[in-house]
């Protein structure tokens, strides 16, 4: 049960942060950038989906690392190194392969997931250790 807590309270962490993100700060960019391609309403399932899977790669690959040698550098340093290589795939196949992908999109993003991803990392090493997983 601690690992289901585990997995929602960084699921929640992550989202809000997220959400912050692409609703205030970066919605112009964007917007600017590349709101040739975006979507008037956005399909909120393959982005619900994302989120999910994306969590479980931060807990497994950087939280649970990290908070099983009791090294919150592991865990910083994993959830930095997850967040740049799931950030780069997107980024980097889109700017490969799409017309017009701006690369300051994709330096942006890939900072943007490297950063999201490592302090998601942080606060789901702090929820291991609050609930003594």
């Amino acid at each position: 049960m601690k690992y289901i807590y585990l997995y929602l309270l960084t699921f929640i962490i992550f989202l809000a942060i997220d959400f912050v993100w692409l609703n205030f700060i970066a919605k112009n960019m964007y917007s600017q950038k590349i709101g040739h391609l975006l979507a008037e309403n956005p399909n909120l399932i393959p982005a619900l989906i994302f989120y999910l899977i994306f969590i479980v790669g931060v807990i497994v690959f950087a939280v649970l690392p990290g908070y099983s040698n009791e090294s919150i550098t592991k865990a910083i340093l994993l959830g930095a190194l997850f967040g740049l290589l799931t950030y780069s795939t997107y980024d980097l196949t889109n700017l490969a392969t799409l017309r017009n992908w701006p690369i300051s999109v994709t330096i942006i993003d890939i900072i943007w997931g490297t950063s999201i991803s490592t302090v998601t990392s942080v606060a789901g090493y702090y929820i291991a250790s609050w609930l003594k997983i």
